[in-house]
C-alpha cells in the first residue's frame, strides 16, 4: 500500500527493549517496555467521522481521507507503509491500590507519524482487538464510549486543555457485548474503532511497573528515553536532568489539574496508569462535565460510594499519584530532595494558576487575597443554589457593576425553590463582586473580553454527548456531526445553536449514559 507523503519513526520500538513474543497470547511480560502485536480486522470499517484540523496538522491530504484504504487502516484492517504496530506496558494505582501489570489491554499503536512541521504523533486504535495485557477481556470498544472519546478529545483542544487528540471514528460493523453497570445484563452494541494521536502515551505508570519488579535498569532506559524523545530540552541538563524532567512533569500536572477545574471537567478514573507523562488529559471514560455545580459529583459508577475521584478532590489526586510515580523513580536518586522539590513545583504552580484562573473567570486584572475568599464564597453559592456552573459563570459576564441585577444569573437555576432559598446570599455577593470590579484596573470590554477567554458557553455536558449517541446508534451521525462543529468555537456565542449552550434538560437527570457512566466500553 503506498503512502508516500506519510513518514514513520518509530523511537518506541527502536530504542526501548521489547517483548520477545509476538501476537496477542495473554501473558505477564518482564524487562520490556512493548509488545508487538498486529490489530485484528474486522468486519465492515466504515469512516463515521474524523478530525480535519487534527488531519491537516499531521499532513493527511483529504485524498487519503477519501481513499477506500483509510476506514481500512484506522479501522485495523490494513497498514501503511513504516507503521509497526504494538501494545505498550505499564502497571498502576487503582483506585488508590497497586494492580500490577496492566498495559494496553485494547489499544494498539501504529507508528508514530512525523508531521510536515517535523512534529512527532503517535498514531493509537482504541478498541482494535486483544493484546497481550487484555486479561480475560476481548479489546474491543463500543460505538457510545468511542463517540464519547472521539467528540472530548477535540473539544478539550478547543478549549485550550491540553489533551491526546482525535483522528477518526470508524464503526466495526461488528457487534461488542458489554454490561453497562456491570449489573448482570450485558448486551451486544455496535462496535468502533477509535484513533487517538498524541506525542507520547507514556503514562506515570509507564515508570511505576519496572520500579514495583526491581528492574532499575528499564526504569532508567525509559527515562532517559522519554527525556531524549518527549522533553528535548532537558536533554543536555546533565546530572540534573532527571530532577528538571520530574520538575516539568509535576509542573504540567499542575497546569492541566487546573484546566480541569477552570471549565468544569471532571475526568472520572484518575488511576495512574490514566496520568500522561506530558500533562495531556488521556484516556476518556467515564469523564463528566459538572452541570450543577457539585464538588462531591463523580460522573462513576465504579467510584460512587467512595468518590476518590469527585470533581472537587482533583487537584489533591493528582499531588497523590506524583508522589507514587516519586517513589517509582527515586531509585534513580542518589537524595530524595529533588524529587520533595518537584512535589512542591506542584503545589505551587498550580496555587498561581488557580489565583489566575480567579482572576480571569471574574474579569478581574489580577487576583488579590480577598479575590481567592469571593471565589470560595461564589462557588458555596452555585453549590447550595443547585446553579449550573457554566451558565453562571457566564451569566457574570453580563453583569453591570454600576446596576447590580441578579436577573443575569436567572438562566442557571435548576431549582426555583433552591433559587428563593439562596436570593439574599446572591444578592449581597453581587454587591461585594461590583464593589470588586469598581475598583478593578479593566475596563468593562477589557474584562468581558478576559470572561469570555476564560468561561466556555459551549462544553460536552454528557445529555449532549448521549442524544448524539442515540443517534448514532440509528445510523444517524448528524448529532456528531453538528456537536464537532459547535465545540471547535467553545467560548464564541453562536446564534442558532442555543440547544448545546442549554442547562441540563430534567429527562437527563437521572438517565444512563448522563447522570453517571461506567469504566465499560
Amino acid at each position: 500500500m503506498s503512502t508516500e507523503p506519510l513518514r514513520f519513526d518509530n523511537r518506541f520500538l527502536r530504542e526501548l527493549p521489547g517483548d520477545e513474543e509476538d501476537g496477542p497470547r495473554v501473558r505477564e511480560v518482564r524487562g520490556a517496555a512493548w509488545s508487538s502485536v498486529l490489530p485484528t480486522p474486522v468486519a465492515n470499517p466504515t469512516l463515521l467521522a474524523y478530525s480535519p484540523t487534527l488531519a491537516a496538522q499531521l499532513g493527511l491530504g483529504q485524498d487519503l481521507l477519501d481513499s477506500a484504504d483509510f476506514p481500512r487502516v484506522f479501522g485495523g484492517n490494513a497498514l501503511y507503509a513504516g507503521m509497526q504496530p504494538w501494545a505498550a506496558n505499564y502497571g498502576g494505582h487503582q483506585f488508590g491500590h497497586w494492580a500490577g501489570q496492566l498495559g494496553d489491554g485494547r489499544a494498539i499503536s501504529l507508528g508514530e507519524l512525523l508531521a510536515p512541521d517535523g512534529a512527532r504523533w503517535e498514531l493509537q486504535l482504541k478498541g482494535a482487538g486483544r493484546t497481550p495485557y487484555s486479561r480475560g477481556a476481548d479489546g474491543r470498544a463500543v460505538l457510545r464510549s468511542s463517540i464519547r472519546e472521539f467528540l472530548c478529545s477535540e473539544a478539550m483542544y478547543h478549549l485550550g486543555v491540553p489533551t491526546t487528540r482525535a483522528l477518526s471514528l470508524v464503526a466495526t460493523g461488528e457487534a461488542v457485548v458489554r454490561d453497562m453497570f456491570y449489573d448482570g445484563h450485558p448486551e451486544p452494541e455496535p462496535g468502533a474503532v477509535v484513533c487517538r494521536v498524541a506525542p507520547s502515551f507514556l503514562r506515570f505508570g509507564s515508570f511505576e511497573l519496572p520500579a514495583s519488579r526491581g528492574d532499575v535498569d528499564l526504569l532508567r532506559k525509559l527515562v532517559d528515553f522519554c527525556i531524549a524523545r518527549d522533553f528535548p530540552a532537558l536533554a543536555d541538563a546533565g546530572a540534573d536532568r532527571y530532577s528538571a524532567w520530574f520538575a516539568q512533569v509535576c509542573e504540567r500536572t499542575a497546569v492541566l489539574v487546573a484546566h480541569w477545574m477552570r471549565v468544569g471537567f471532571v475526568h472520572g478514573v484518575m488511576n495512574t496508569d490514566n496520568l500522561s507523562i506530558l500533562g495531556l488529559t488521556i484516556d476518556y471514560g467515564p469523564y463528566g462535565w459538572v452541570d450543577d455545580y457539585d464538588p462531591d459529583w463523580t460522573p462513576n459508577t465504579t467510584d460512587a460510594q467512595g468518590r476518590r475521584y469527585r470533581f472537587g478532590t482533583q487537584p489533591q489526586v493528582a499531588y497523590w499519584n506524583l508522589t507514587r510515580l516519586a517513589q517509582a523513580l527515586s531509585p534513580l536518586f542518589d537524595d530524595v530532595a529533588p524529587l520533595h522539590a518537584g512535589l512542591a513545583r506542584f503545589q505551587a504552580v498550580h496555587a498561581q494558576r488557580e489565583r489566575e484562573d480567579i482572576a480571569a473567570k471574574f474579569g478581574l486584572a489580577a487576583c488579590r487575597d480577598d479575590d481567592v475568599a469571593m471565589m470560595a464564597a461564589w462557588l458555596q453559592i452555585l453549590q447550595d443554589g443547585e446553579m449550573d456552573m457554566t451558565l453562571a459563570f457566564r451569566g457574570l459576564m453580563r453583569f453591570d457593576p454600576q446596576a447590580p441585577d441578579p436577573a443575569v444569573l436567572e438562566d442557571a437555576f435548576y431549582s426555583m425553590e433552591r433559587r428563593s432559598e439562596v436570593l439574599p446570599a446572591v444578592q449581597a455577593w453581587l454587591q461585594q463582586y461590583a464593589a470588586r470590579l469598581r475598583s478593578d484596573a479593566l475596563d468593562a470590554a477589557a474584562r468581558q473580553q478576559r470572561m469570555a477567554a476564560a468561561n466556555p458557553l459551549y462544553v460536552l455536558r454528557n445529555w449532549l454527548a448521549q442524544e448524539a449517541i442515540e443517534q448514532a446508534e440509528q445510523g444517524d451521525l448528524s448529532g456528531v456531526h453538528a456537536l464537532q462543529e459547535v465545540l471547535r468555537h467553545p467560548y464564541d456565542r453562536q446564534p442558532g445553536r442555543e440547544h448545546y449552550a442549554g442547562k441540563r434538560p430534567e429527562w437527563a437527570r437521572d438517565k444512563a449514559g448522563c447522570s453517571m457512566l461506567s469504566c465499560s466500553s
